[in-house]
């Protein structure tokens, strides 16, 4: 008999060290997922113009907006697959429970989420270089002042974990019952049918201003984190109801 006690601390240091090394192909698929965006946001974001019967002038906007979709997306993905039977069965080769095993799992995705942030506002710098390179020197702005930098990075990984939250859910629901396969994608085709007809869609208007429009970042801040806690928090009480190895 063993006189150690193992602390839930020391297992969960452990188990989330091991995972950022066992799945580093959720940051070579973020590298290509990335790539991608850049791809296509060459393109621009946006688009006006004018003129007159002798001059004509079309200006091209150019962002990482595609860049931090696309990295949304691949934070719903990669937690979902975190989730999985494959995934979870890792966690049986330390002293493990329920407990441990979502915090290590958390930490990995808050890891994910900051890399993936950075990366997406970083993604600018390399377009402004790619578009030098190919001579479109025309296109290049001004730097961005430090303060909207941090805003911007703050921004976009709350935005990321928010994805890892919601994929995490999901992925959970999907676990506990194979019907949340179906149900889980029709319930949000519907909302978005129903949001859309409701009101004029005032109401999916209403939904993505109080996500996505918030105009202080402290309110931001403090409704990311609100919802995030709430989606990992019922995401490790759901977790508890799957069955045990």
């Amino acid at each position: 008999m063993s006189l150690s006690k193992p602390s839930t601390f020391n297992i969960v240091k452990k188990q989330y060290a091991y995972k950022l090394q066992a799945y580093i192909q959720v940051f070579m698929s973020l590298v290509f997922i990335q790539m991608l965006g850049i791809l296509f946001s060459f393109n621009g974001v946006g688009m006006s113009g004018g003129g007159s019967n002798t001059l004509g002038v079309n200006v091209h906007y150019y962002s990482a907006d595609i860049v931090i979709a696309f990295t949304i997306v691949w934070a719903i993905i990669s937690a979902i697959h975190i989730t999985t039977q494959a995934y979870r069965n890792d966690d049986f080769v330390f002293v493990t429970n329920r407990l441990s095993s979502n915090f290590s799992n958390i930490l990995f995705l808050l890891t994910a989420s900051i890399v993936g942030g950075i990366t997406a506002i970083m993604s600018t710098y390399v377009m402004k270089v790619l578009m030098y390179v190919l001579g479109r020197t025309e296109y290049l702005s001004s730097p961005i002042a430090a303060t909207e930098m941090i805003i911007g990075f703050g921004a976009t990984i709350l935005y990321v974990l928010l994805g890892t939250a919601i994929g995490y859910f999901i992925g959970t629901l999907v676990q506990l019952n194979k019907v949340f396969v179906v149900l889980v994608p029709g319930v949000l085709i519907g909302m978005i049918v129903l949001g859309a007809g409701s009101m004029n869609g005032e109401l999916l208007q209403a939904v993505f201003k109080f996500i996505f429009m918030e105009s202080s970042f402290a309110l931001f801040f403090i409704k990311n984190v609100i919802l995030v806690t709430l989606l990992f928090s019922s995401s490790a009480l759901l977790s508890n109801r799957l069955e045990v190895r």
